[in-house]
């Protein structure tokens, strides 16, 4: 998604004191991070925030990491969130935003970390094979995620792309990740949540275009 600049986003985001521009101080102390032992559910791509603050805000006993490479996305990100805090009388105490590439996830998380759970929504589905690795879901990142999420640890993905969908599942498969839940129409099983679903998720539900969604377990 390619978004003009917005000049109150860098003074923003940099004010914000959920959001992380040195990431590296915390590899491998998420639980530091946060001063908490709650299980820690990252979102890779949380673009601007509309799962993250929906379900963080539902779920205070749970912590949340939301990560995405374009800082813009995050300063919006930080919005949407207080926003939807402000509205609950809550304080925002169980999300931290971080702006880091996924392919380099690694330079974020290691072994000393654990991750109870990763949420991928409406990844970039990169469709030309040269790309098929930048998928979040290819088995060299899914090799990646084995670091620091748990065993027994849980990855969800939704996307609207046929393709990446199908591939995913042989992904999943090939990595040695075991599928607990596929559906090509997840809302022909699922209630929709309004509250928790993402802006491309809104877009192609209008459009009539089902949502295909994978639950995996390490």
């Amino acid at each position: 998604m390619r978004l003009r600049n917005r000049p109150w986003a860098a003074p923003e985001l940099a004010d914000c004191p959920y959001y992380l521009s040195d990431f590296s101080r915390y590899r491998g102390h998420w639980r530091e991070a946060f001063g908490n032992d709650r299980p820690i559910w990252l979102e890779i791509g949380c673009g601007k925030g509309l799962y993250l603050r929906g379900m963080a805000s539902a779920h205070p006993e749970l912590n949340f990491i939301g990560a995405d490479i374009k800082s813009l996305m995050l300063a919006y990100a930080r919005r949407n969130i207080e926003q939807t805090y402000a509205a609950s009388g809550m304080q925002v105490d169980n999300i931290i935003l971080l702006s880091v590439d996924a392919e380099r996830i690694l330079s974020s998380f290691s072994e000393e970390d654990t991750v109870d759970r990763i949420i991928l929504n409406f990844s970039n589905p990169w469709p030309k094979p040269p790309h098929h690795k930048r998928r979040l879901t290819h088995p060299r990142q899914l090799e990646n995620y084995k670091v620091f999420l748990r065993r027994g640890g849980i990855v969800e993905f939704k996307t609207d792309n046929d393709e990446l969908y199908a591939d995913s599942l042989g992904y999943f498969s090939e990595a040695g990740y075991s599928v607990d839940e596929d559906c090509f129409d997840y809302y022909s099983s699922h209630e929709i949540d309004t509250s928790i679903i993402t802006e491309h998720e809104q877009k192609f539900m209008q459009l009539g275009l089902p949502i295909h969604y994978i639950r995996a377990i390490r």
